[in-house]
């Protein structure tokens, strides 16, 4: 295989609030070191790219010394954190801006989805901008004709391929965005967190033909999501920013492993929590003596929420409880709405207590999510999908004396009986 890119050396500099260099000082300062042939003086300087600490500089570094080499074919997970650099990083291998220091070799067409509607005109129809991203692309017309009924085809944008794309819902526009990027058959795809945008048909119709591209047709893909399921059966390799640096790269299952380990140990919660309307006095998770341990497959377990509310007369609360697997995706829901256990509250301090008689999810990590609705007012007063970690430990779910392995599960583990005759 060959190398199709090679990032050497990439860092992005960026003034805090304001454009460019913000003076005309800096900017004369800069011009006369390049002219002396000397390095510019404010790449000495500068913050590392972390949003949770307050600046001590005007500059911070968005990206640093990034380095690394994609094959041809390959489909490269780019992952981290929220204002770890992904997008940044991603705008500068397609070209949208340039870095401040190193370079980026490629070696034929790259075609970028970065935001929702990237290079559609919003005046123009559907049809008009596949053309128009076609030709972008340095593709002719009757290349682009050829394929022209198999994009709107896929994008299922059929009825409004002849309106303006300024009256497509964000999701038309991501769908045909797609379409276009996808089968204009670039050497390079890069695509953003914008999938997301997608319902879940066109996520999995997405995901199957980046598969395509990358495995039948040979071309390579660049793939940011916050999706670790998605990243691991697509991706053949990853790389994982952590403030602007790249902090590991290698195998998709380690370098999801280590996202997810050091966004453990890094993102701790400490109670008490302030939200609009009150606050989240303690959570607790129970096994079935009532310990804070380990949950058991198959055993009795509760959470236990404890909330103050101001004026709780004028809130009917909602209490919802979200369990994700490691690689974020929603597994199941325990919601106080469905079991009419919601209601108007006569005191500020309450409890909010879920007992589930058998857990039968099967062993594992897990994350436990909440959200905090506010009924009367339709509004979501908090919400996190990180409240705390829990880990089920096999156990005797069917009571035959016999457990289950950690192997081959399956998420849920039903109740079932057997007749053999």
């Amino acid at each position: 295989m060959s190398v199709i890119l090679k990032a050497t050396n990439i860092s992005k500099q960026y003034r805090l609030g304001l454009v460019g260099t913000g003076t005309i000082s800096h900017d004369l300062n800069r011009w006369w070191h390049r002219v002396r042939g000397k390095e510019d003086p404010y790449l000495k300087i500068g913050a590392i790219n972390d949003r949770s600490a307050k600046a001590d500089s005007d500059y911070v570094w968005a990206l640093q010394d990034i380095n690394f080499e994609v094959q041809k074919g390959e489909v490269l997970g780019i992952i981290g954190k929220n204002g770890a650099g992904k997008s940044t990083l991603l705008k500068i291998l397609s070209r949208v801006t340039t870095p401040t220091t190193g370079d980026i070799k490629t070696k034929g067409r790259i075609a970028s989805l970065l935001e929702v509607g990237t290079g559609f005109h919003p005046e123009l129809t559907g049809k008009e901008n596949i053309y128009l991203n076609g030709a972008i692309l340095g593709m002719s017309k009757a290349e682009i004709k050829a394929k022209e009924e198999e994009i709107i085809e896929f994008s299922g944008c059929d009825r409004y391929v002849d309106t303006p794309v300024k009256r497509y819902s964000s999701g038309m526009r991501v769908r045909l965005a797609f379409a276009v990027a996808a089968f204009l058959e670039p050497d390079i795809l890069v695509i953003d967190e914008v999938l997301a945008v997608g319902d879940a048909e066109f996520q999995k119709k997405a995901i199957g033909k980046m598969q395509d591209i990358s495995k039948g047709d040979g071309r390579t893909v660049l793939f940011v999501s916050h999706n670790m399921a998605a990243v691991k059966s697509l991706c053949t390799r990853a790389i994982v920013l952590e403030h602007g640096t790249s902090v590991f790269e290698g195998g998709t299952d380690e370098a999801v492993s280590y996202y997810l380990r050091n966004k453990e140990e890094k993102e701790t919660v400490n109670f008490p929590i302030a939200f609009e309307k009150g606050q989240i006095l303690d959570f607790k998770v129970l096994d079935f003596m009532g310990n804070n341990s380990n949950l058991l497959l198959g055993e009795k377990c509760t959470f236990d929420l404890k909330l103050t509310i101001k004026k709780p007369q004028s809130i009917k609360i909602n209490i919802r409880y979200q369990l994700f697997d490691k690689d974020e995706k929603l597994i199941t829901t325990f919601n106080t709405y469905h079991h009419d256990a919601n209601r108007i509250l006569e005191t500020e301090v309450q409890n909010f207590k879920c007992t589930i008689d058998k857990l039968n999810v099967s062993p594992g990590f897990y994350d436990i999510g909440l959200q905090i609705l506010d009924l009367n007012n339709r509004k979501i007063l908090y919400q996190t999908e990180g409240l705390k970690e829990i880990i089920i430990e096999t156990g005797d779910v069917f009571k035959t004396g016999k457990l289950p392995s950690r192997q081959n599960l399956g998420v849920f583990l039903a109740e079932q009986s057997w007749e053999i005759f």
